[in-house]
C-alpha cells in the first residue's frame, strides 16, 4: 500500500522532489502538494521577462494541471496550510485535513518588506510571484525599486522595458555587491544608467505617493533607513 506524503508548497523545489520520486520510486507514495497559490508551480526565474513582457506568465509554468493528473498527484491550490498535528499526523488548511505517513515543508522563501512608514500601503509590492508582477504592472507612474541585488537589477531594467520611468535605490556603494566588486559593480550601474535612475548609496526612510518629488524617500546614508 503506497504511504501517503504531504508536501507543504507548489513551487520549484516541491515539484523537482515529485518528479524525482515518481521516477525512482513510482509506486511509493500517494503524493499530495498543497499550494497557496491559485496556480500549478512556475518558474520563479522567469519572472524578469514576464515583467518585461518578454515573455507571458503561461510559459512559467512547470507542468500544467494533466500532468499531475497523469501521474496520480493530488494537486491542492490556493489552500494554506494553518496547521500541522505531528502526533496525529495531520495537515489541516481552511477547508480539509489530510492525513500523511511522511510529510515535508517546501514553502521557500519570504519576501522581506522593510518596515519602514508606508511599507503597507497598497502601492507598495514585492517581487516572487505572478500576483506580485500583476500587482506592479497595474500600478501606473514613477516606480522605485528598493534593493540593488540580482533581482532589483533584473525588476529595474524589466520595468524600463516597459517603458516605465524607474529609480533603483540600493544602500551600499556599488550595485550587486554580493556578486561583483566594486568596478563591476560600477560597470553595471553605468550601462543601466541608459535606462534607470541608480541611487547608490542611498537610504529610504518612508514611501508616500503625496510627496513631490520623483525619489521622495530618497535619504543620505545611515544614520537610519533601508
Amino acid at each position: 500500500m503506497a504511504q501517503r506524503l504531504v508536501i507543504i508548497g507548489n513551487g520549484m523545489a516541491a515539484v523537482r522532489l515529485v518528479e524525482q520520486l515518481l521516477a525512482r520510486a513510482p509506486a511509493r507514495f500517494a503524493i499530495t502538494l498543497i499550494g497557496d497559490e491559485p496556480q500549478p508551480a512556475y518558474n520563479r526565474i522567469l519572472l524578469s521577462p514576464v515583467l518585461a513582457g518578454e515573455k507571458p506568465a503561461a510559459q512559467t509554468q512547470l507542468h500544467d494541471e494533466s500532468w499531475y493528473s497523469r501521474y496520480g498527484v493530488t494537486l491542492l491550490t490556493g489552500e494554506r496550510a494553518q496547521a500541522v498535528d505531528l502526533i496525529a499526523r495531520t495537515v489541516t488548511t481552511a477547508t480539509r485535513t489530510l492525513g500523511w505517513d511522511e510529510l515535508v515543508f517546501a514553502t521557500g522563501s519570504t519576501p522581506f518588506i522593510p518596515p519602514i512608514e508606508g511599507s503597507a500601503l497598497g502601492h507598495v509590492h514585492a517581487f516572487r510571484t505572478l500576483a506580485d508582477v500583476d500587482a506592479i504592472l497595474a500600478t501606473p507612474g514613477p516606480t522605485v525599486v528598493l534593493g540593488g541585488g540580482l533581482l532589483g537589477v533584473e525588476a529595474a531594467a524589466a520595468l524600463a522595458r516597459q517603458g516605465a520611468d524607474v529609480t533603483l535605490i540600493h544602500r551600499h556603494p556599488w550595485l550587486m555587491e554580493q556578486q561583483l566588486d566594486a568596478q563591476a559593480g560600477a560597470l553595471l550601474g553605468e550601462s543601466l544608467t541608459r535606462a534607470v535612475s541608480a541611487l547608490s548609496p542611498t537610504v529610504v526612510s518612508r514611501a508616500s505617493r503625496q510627496m513631490p518629488s520623483r525619489c521622495p524617500m530618497a535619504a543620505p546614508l545611515p544614520p537610519h533607513g533601508w
